[in-house]
């Protein structure tokens, strides 16, 4: 992969590592190698308050190589995906640093099918940033892309398959994380008659992720008990990942949420090909379950990007990741957040059981993680010191379960995961190869 694109795009400190010259370098980069002068570009945002610097930067640049700019404003990542084909547009683009803290920020392209950039084109953007800038004599305009966030809503809605659903007798607990679903996912349940209590859902960059959302459940688990709530939904920062919170408090995970859809489109005989899509971090208790219903598992590499390209390789209609990335092809080939919600709130309904009572179909091996910070993951991760030891403890564990160490694409972190049936078995191991990492000696 690229030095400057990680796993989902570009990031890093706003102002620092992220500077608005990168940004104009980077939307004239993609402008040259995606589009072509007089096509137009949508661009979107999250909340976060070095948004607006940024949008001003990619539109300067893709309005210098020509480019029509149509600014959606604060919208969530997918719904970029939507308007893309919507609008037919050429290339859109969305400044945001996903579940990152406030300080960071962060560039993602989507291209003309609304899909992800792949690794080559994102190696060949880097390298058109080092040749000379080829401008355009005919300066692209910018303008709002009207009832950008309205449109989205409605395709939102536009998904459910079944009969009108009635919500009005549930209670639904939404923390958005103060990012780009505040004005939107609260809409969406409404329209469905729920009963919303919203929870961070004020567009305050400064807060965005901190404390909230899909990264901190426990508001969301107070708020949920406090409100003898039948459901809480939590959202990160960009909307492109979801959470969702049982009335007693327990989460149900992206693994779980992959595993009732599968399970549902399964019995009704609309999942064609029987298999699902996930990452290496996924859970084996997901694994067991769609194996003994005949549904094959397929995994990636970390990354949703991944996923999508595996789901299309092999025609899968659900894939994604144990942190709620969810993606349903027969809606979008990105993860959505809000799609995610309604359309598990959809399945719930038909099968007249409570979202809770379907996440425990799903049982799940513990899982010990940990995040240990680093100056280079990638170039410890490869130290044979490191290896060696990784191997030496996956021999304790037999074949009773996993171990999986990997540097983070989007932060400076080495992360651990270790799976097995004994809960304490896997902190313990865990917990050594955390301390391996601090201190090699």
């Amino acid at each position: 992969m690229s030095s400057l694109f990680g796993t989902d795009g570009v990031r890093g400190r706003a102002n620092v590592d992220l500077t608005p010259e990168l940004v104009l370098s980077l939307a004239q980069a993609a402008g040259v190698i995606l589009a072509s002068p007089g096509g137009r570009v949508i661009i979107g945002r999250d909340t976060r308050t070095s948004g607006p610097m940024f949008e001003g930067a990619l539109a300067a640049g893709f309005t210098s190589c020509g480019f029509e700019v149509l600014l959606a404003g604060v919208i969530p990542t997918p719904a970029i995906s939507f308007l893309i084909k919507d609008e037919r547009a050429d290339l859109g683009a969305v400044i945001s640093a996903s579940h990152n803290p406030p300080e960071d920020n962060g560039i993602k392209f989507f291209e003309r099918h609304g899909m992800k950039l792949g690794i080559e084109d994102e190696r060949a953007i880097e390298a058109a940033m080092s040749s000379p800038v080829r401008r355009s004599l005919a300066v692209g305009g910018v303008r709002l892309l009207e009832a950008a966030s309205t449109r989205y809503a409605a395709f939102l809605t536009g998904t459910i398959e079944i009969e009108e659903i009635d919500l009005s007798k549930s209670t639904i607990v939404v923390d958005c994380a103060y990012g780009a679903t505040g004005a939107i996912a609260p809409r969406v349940l409404r329209h469905f008659n729920a009963n919303v209590v919203e929870l961070n859902t004020s567009l305050d960059g400064a807060r965005i992720n901190e404390g909230c959302g899909s990264t901190c459940l426990e508001p969301l688990r107070a708020a949920v008990v406090d409100n003898h709530a039948d459901l809480g939904i939590a959202f990160d920062g960009d909307g492109d990942r979801v959470l969702l919170v049982s009335p007693r408090g327990e989460t149900i995970d992206g693994d779980q949420m992959m595993g009732i859809a599968a399970l549902h489109m399964h019995k009704k005989g609309i999942l064609d090909p029987p298999l699902v899509v996930t990452t290496v971090m996924s859970n084996l208790g997901l694994e067991e379950v769609l194996k003994e219903e005949g549904i094959r598992m397929i995994r990636t590499p970390v990354g949703d990007r991944n996923v999508t390209e595996a789901m299309l390789a092999h025609g899968a209609q659900i894939g994604g990741e144990q942190s709620g990335h969810i993606i349903f092809s027969d809606h979008s080939p990105t993860g959505d957040g809000i799609l995610t919600a309604v359309k598990l709130l959809e399945i719930a309904h038909e099968r007249g059981m409570a979202l809770g009572e379907l996440g425990e179909m799903i049982p799940l091996f513990p899982q010990a993680m940990c995040n240990v910070s680093v100056d280079d993951p990638q170039r410890l991760f490869n130290e044979p010191f490191l290896q060696d030891f990784i191997e030496e403890e996956k021999g304790y564990l037999g074949n009773e379960g996993r171990i999986l160490v990997r540097p983070s694409g989007t932060q400076p972190l080495l992360r651990v995961m270790v799976e097995s049936k004994d809960k304490e078995r896997s902190e313990r191991i865990c917990l050594r190869i955390a301390e391996k990492i601090k201190k090699p000696s």
